[in-house]
């Protein structure tokens, strides 16, 4: 094994189809798609070089703003709340639940696997007003509250793709903090338990530094498939009411499939692109910073 792995030749040749399929698949589109923001037009009509001028629409656009901040605000709280929500949930499995925390694992985690087009026809039906009153509306009316227009408003569709998404993926965060927690040295826990830590005091002082690692991975998982949110959107709201819930890769959508501009649509697309980029670094370094710091 040590002489084949270090043989390059043979690297290359053990690597090369994994690359090539990647390289097919991933790195040509997004190359392809790059190429676009320099033209306008769609494969119907032909397309025209217009170099920079994609770019000069981007920063003037106000649908662009509003998705933009739209994405933003909606990535930094459902990470939080993801994020908050799957720790609580690993932290059930491991300290109290423990080996009786298979079936509880398990039904967190079932919607996670569920058609995202279901979930939102289900949170439609329990949140609906009109025709029908919904379970949600229905329990309000019980304490002689009104009836909420929850996908009429731009605030309150807002938390109700929050508590969607979060019921949908809190389940896989438990699993992957829950991965991060069973791997700390239970000789330190009880020592930790010796000197007099227990509850929250244990978490904050032991478990919490020592599962950081893992905590930092979801955090990047999180706030990265939150910047790239679309099928949940297009399900419950289509980016209504109006535009309010429009994210970036919704808006990307439209313009390119629905106004047949591939080449402006590219140019979102490359926005998002860099604001992922960006957003990751930034939490790496200062990630980094605060490890060096301790």
């Amino acid at each position: 094994m040590t002489h084949v792995l270090g043989d390059r030749r043979a690297i290359f040749m053990l690597l090369a189809p994994a690359l090539t399929v990647y390289s097919l698949i991933i790195l040509v589109p997004v190359i392809w798609s790059f190429g676009y923001t320099l033209f306008e037009g769609n494969a119907i009509i032909g397309f025209d070089y217009v170099g920079l001028q994609n770019f000069q629409l981007l920063f003037t656009d106000a649908h662009v703003r509003e998705a933009l901040s739209f994405t933003v605000r909606f990535a930094i709280v459902l990470t939080i709340v993801q994020v908050l929500l799957g720790y609580g949930l690993a932290l059930l499995y491991v300290f109290v639940l423990k080996k009786a925390s298979n079936l509880v694992r398990t039904l967190a985690f079932f919607p996670v696997v569920l058609p995202t087009v279901a979930v939102g026809l289900l949170f439609q039906q329990l949140f609906e007003s009109a025709p029908r009153t919904g379970p949600v509306n229905g329990l309000l009316n019980v304490f002689g509250i009104e009836s909420v227009d929850w996908f009429g408003s731009s605030t309150t569709a807002f938390w109700v793709l929050i508590l969607m998404e979060s019921w949908r993926s809190m389940g896989f965060y438990a699993v992957l903090l829950y991965a991060g927690l069973v791997d700390i040295p239970d000789d330190l826990l009880e020592a930790a338990r010796l000197d007099g830590a227990s509850g929250l005091r244990l978490v904050r002082s032991v478990v919490l530094p020592l599962s950081l690692p893992v905590l930092l991975s979801a955090v990047i998982f999180s706030i990265n498939g939150t910047l790239k949110i679309f099928d949940s959107v297009l399900a419950l709201t289509n980016g209504g009411p109006g535009s309010t819930t429009t994210p970036l890769t919704l808006y990307m959508f439209q313009t390119s499939f629905s106004y047949g501009q591939y080449g402006y649509g590219s140019s979102i697309a490359l926005l998002l692109t860099v604001l992922c980029l960006v957003v990751t670094l930034f939490i790496f370094r200062s990630a980094r910073r605060d490890l060096t710091k301790a």
